[in-house]
């Protein structure tokens, strides 16, 4: 399918185009004055993720708002352990709580996995089908999953952690059975990325945002093999990965079947190029604290991070925008960006 705006395509296509193409990580929320007051309109974060209306309402408000040249489907990366049958809720100012945990390789056993999610996750679905139809062929959509170190993190910690040291625990402790847990999970999620695909997503981008927890000997063995096998059997689109944090895994990353790679502010691009390639595309890294800065500041930042990543580039922040940024400065870094010409 094309669309009236392809750069983001267009940059992996190796196109020639004159500047990169910018979406943001987060754009669908709270900084917008839509998204608020559809969030206002409903019982909880839960009840917002599961409406396929809503859905596709606050996934393509940015397009409109912010005017980036890509939608990125609204969801949560916990959506697959409540596939395979632990629930969470969202509390205020505390994050995701899970009603049950993973506390013993027992519990890996009774657990929904591989395409039977899929039932499970319908309303995702439904809402591919509703947000293609809003974008009406102007922009692509980006589908996404949490990676499988992440969401075994979570399905065992049971909330969010500074440490996560019930999950790394678990590691050490049940090594055979950390294994199985990730191959459930893993199964999962390629099941549950081809059919958002099948559904009309454009491109992926999967998220380790608990990557840097793991020291780079553990992340091999508990990680690497499943973001791989990810990668090789999720179908033909263009696929980023984001893992947070995780400069260290960074070498060992160069036989994995991605197409860009997304870094946080706090890695430079001299170190991906010079580990990964200089062909590799590289997606982020403003810091998203510089979105407080003046509209100067913001232009001058968001100029200086262009001219040292050089093509092959997507702009985009080191993570996603937090809640109370302002919209308007949000703007102005995307504008910056649209208004950037390569020399």
């Amino acid at each position: 399918m094309s669309y009236k705006n392809e750069i983001l395509l267009d940059v992996f296509k190796s196109k020639s185009i004159e500047r990169p193409p910018i979406w943001v990580m987060r754009q669908a929320g709270r900084i917008l004055p839509g998204y608020r007051s559809v969030r206002s309109s409903v019982s909880g974060f839960k009840e917002l993720v599961q409406n396929p209306d809503l859905i596709a309402e606050v996934t393509v408000e940015p397009l409109h708002v912010l005017g980036v040249d890509a939608a990125i489907l609204f969801s949560d990366i916990l959506v697959i352990p409540e596939s395979m049958g632990l629930d969470y809720e969202i509390v205020e100012k505390k994050g995701p709580v899970f009603d049950k945990v993973i506390s013993s390789p027992s519990d890996i056993e009774n657990l929904n996995y591989g395409e039977s999610v899929l039932d499970k996750l319908q309303y995702v679905f439904e809402s591919i089908h509703k947000t293609k139809k809003r974008i009406n062929g102007s922009n692509p959509l980006i589908g996404f999953s949490g990676a499988p170190w992440t969401l075994f993190a979570y399905m065992i910690e049971g909330t969010g952690s500074k440490t996560f040291s019930k999950a790394r625990r678990f590691l050490y402790e049940h090594p055979k059975s950390s294994h199985l847990l990730m191959e459930k999970i893993t199964d999962s999620i390629i099941y549950y990325l081809n059919e958002k695909i099948k559904c009309g997503v454009d491109l992926i981008q999967l998220f380790d945002s608990w990557a840097e927890m793991l020291p780079v000997n553990q992340y091999l063995e508990f990680s690497l093999p499943y973001i791989k096998r990810i990668f090789q059997e999720t179908n033909d689109v263009p696929k980023i990965f984001f893992p947070k944090g995780a400069w260290s895994v960074i070498p060992h990353l160069k036989d994995v079947k991605m197409d860009a790679i997304s870094i946080d502010w706090k890695t430079s691009p001299e170190y991906i190029r010079h580990h990964l390639g200089e062909s590799i595309i590289i997606q982020g890294n403003l810091d998203p604290c510089q979105l407080y800065g003046t509209p100067e500041e913001i232009g001058l930042a968001a100029e200086e991070m262009m001219k040292v990543m050089g093509r092959n580039h997507i702009a985009n922040l080191g993570h996603g925008v937090y809640p109370d940024t302002s919209s308007d400065h949000v703007k102005v870094y995307i504008d910056t960006v649209k208004g950037y010409r390569y020399s």
